[in-house]
């Protein structure tokens, strides 16, 4: 299971932030696409933003035609320990590395400030090869694998949705957010786990996630 608390803390062990238990809806990829009655009601841009194996950090920057800045909240070495972790994060080999970023817009002009946040990243990799492809902290990961020139498979494993008063504070938004989290796969074998959590603020550029209904009411339609 995810490593989800009910008031939306981190996760004691390692810090990192989840959305709430219960997530009000979770759904494998495959799922998400064509099985459960949601998707149905999930716009087509939400879709695409969390069901897309492009970059989060392009998309954003074509959405707000701004230069996305990442904030780097942390690397640390959490060693071999998988408690607290999500699903998955043992298909990375251990001891391991976890890094947290916001992914911000710049700060309006004349304000103080990191600029507002858009987008939660929690990323798990090996700590014998996290030099190797993220050797400018402050880039994105996806332009840290480009530049590399690193041939990259992302294999999204949910979706989810709830809640978490830390994101909320740090997005200055209200929840629940939608989050995700795959694996991205090189030479076959899996280098990165990463979760997202998307503000609600993007709404304002993608639209309602839901169409024509609200969130409620979608999540416990019958099939």
């Amino acid at each position: 299971m995810l490593a989800q608390h009910k008031d939306g803390s981190s996760s004691a062990k390692t810090g990192w932030h989840p959305l709430s238990d219960p997530v009000l809806w979770k759904v494998l990829e495959e799922n998400a696409m064509f099985k459960t009655p949601l998707p149905e009601q999930l716009s087509p841009t939400w879709k695409l933003m969390l069901l897309s194996d492009g970059s989060v950090t392009r998309h954003l920057q074509l959405l707000t035609g701004q230069h996305i800045k990442v904030d780097c909240l942390e690397m640390q070495d959490i060693g071999e320990d998988l408690a607290g972790l999500p699903d998955d994060a043992d298909q990375i080999p251990g001891p391991r590395v976890q890094r947290q970023v916001f992914l911000r817009m710049p700060p309006v002009a004349g304000e103080s400030g990191k600029g507002k946040a858009l987008v939660y990243a929690a990323s798990w990799w090996s700590a014998d090869r996290v030099n190797e492809y993220l050797r400018d902290k402050q880039l994105p990961i996806w332009a840290s694998l480009s530049n590399a020139r690193t041939e990259l498979y992302r294999d999204v494993q949910l979706v989810c949705y709830g809640s978490s008063p830390f994101l909320a504070r740090e997005f200055g938004e209200s929840g629940p957010f939608w989050g995700r989290q795959y694996i991205f796969w090189h030479d076959d074998k899996p280098l990165t786990l990463i979760y997202e959590v998307f503000s609600t603020s993007l709404q304002r550029l993608l639209g309602p996630s839901i169409n024509g209904l609200s969130i409620d009411s979608a999540l416990h339609r019958p099939p």
